[in-house]
């Protein structure tokens, strides 16, 4: 059924961002599996664990709204996985490959960014509060997420890369 209204709309964009997070799930652990460097490793290892949390609490926004959680295709993060899968398949050198795994992570978090900013503001204006809860605090820690894989990009050794 096509959205209609501002609900319609909202539930859409809620199973989108519950499709992508649990997509996410798996992708994290991929980076955390590709990646040697033990620092950006473990920076997926903790987001793996804080994606899990987000899942939970879309699980419970969906809860509140009376809701069975459903996903919706969400072609936004599949293009960022498969965009991540070809890259990684043309076999780079290591520290490329976790360079670019630092890349794709950055911009897995913009993407949830948006959609939680929005998911946020459209529980706000329909009034679910308690669900608007849940989603600022989902926004957040993709911020955070975001903030913590900008420092160890900004502290990366690409020295050891660089082009000769």
């Amino acid at each position: 059924m096509a959205p209609s209204d501002l609900h319609d709309l909202f539930m859409h964009n809620l199973e989108d961002i519950y499709y992508a997070e649990n997509e996410l799930l798996d992708a994290l652990d991929e980076l955390e599996s590709q990646t040697e460097n033990e620092e950006i490793a473990s920076a997926f290892s903790e987001h793996r664990e804080e994606t899990q949390g987000h899942i939970d609490r879309l699980e419970e926004a969906f809860d509140v709204l009376g809701k069975e959680p459903e996903r919706e295709e969400c072609e936004g993060i599949e293009g960022l996985i498969e965009e991540h899968e070809e890259f990684a398949d043309e076999d780079p050198t290591q520290d490329v490959l976790d360079v670019h795994n630092l890349i794709a992570a950055q911009k897995t978090e913009h993407y949830e960014i948006a959609a939680y900013g929005t998911l946020a503001m459209l529980a706000d204006r329909l009034g679910e509060d308690e669900v608007g809860d849940l989603l600022h605090e989902n926004l957040e820690e993709e911020k955070d997420a975001l903030d913590e894989l900008s420092s160890l990009a900004e502290e990366f050794d690409y020295g050891q890369i660089a082009a000769d």
